[in-house]
């Protein structure tokens, strides 16, 4: 699964947050999503919850779109060190993305480029199936998987640092060239008037 260049423009579409050990992407990205949402954008995806930075146990992801909490690891039982990602509830939530994205969306974010996406698995459908409706798509990348993204998106994404003030000027940067009105679904005169 690779991205065609032509849907790349060189300011473009999609941005891999790279974090390094002790960042917190999750809280970055929920934080973003919630002000963007209250200025009235659409923004679907997943973001994870869970205090990773404490050694937490992360238990599943928020879906953007709708608020709801969704489970995406097995529960391994009381004594576990760890957790283990849950693939079929991924694909479940995934689903659930695609379905919100149908329904129009300014922004589209993934909660991570992690194993299962540097297989080939995971939620890759979505990130190609937003780049090719011209929907902008940011994912959280960690640093020692960011030349993984990169083959996958085949050079054609933008490195953004850890921190809000990246996120906003990239952001910024797509809107002020109408990029947050042009994904959202078209209404026609009569549509305003039923």
């Amino acid at each position: 699964m690779t991205l065609d260049s032509h849907t790349f423009d060189s300011q473009c579409d999609l941005a891999a947050l790279v974090y390094e050990p002790g960042e917190d992407p999750d809280a970055l990205l929920q934080g973003f999503a919630d002000d963007l949402s209250a200025s009235g954008d659409r923004v679907v995806g997943l973001v994870q919850f869970g205090d990773r930075l404490a050694g937490a146990t992360r238990s599943g992801a928020t879906l953007l779109h709708s608020g709801e909490r969704v489970p995406l690891y097995q529960n391994l039982g009381a004594h576990a060190a760890g957790c283990r990602l849950d693939p079929g509830q991924l694909l479940a939530a995934g689903d659930r993305i695609g379905s919100a994205m149908d329904d129009g969306a300014d922004l589209v974010i993934i909660n991570r480029f992690g194993q299962q996406e540097c297989e080939g698995r995971g939620l890759l459908h979505l990130i190609v199936r937003a780049i090719s409706a011209d929907i902008p798509v940011v994912i959280a990348v960690p640093a020692k998987r960011f030349d993984a993204w990169i083959r996958f998106a085949e050079g054609m994404s933008v490195r953004l640092r850890c921190d809000r003030g990246a996120l906003d000027a990239w952001w910024a940067s797509l809107s002020a060239r109408g990029r947050s009105s042009a994904a959202r679904p078209h209404t026609t005169l009569c549509e305003a008037f039923k």
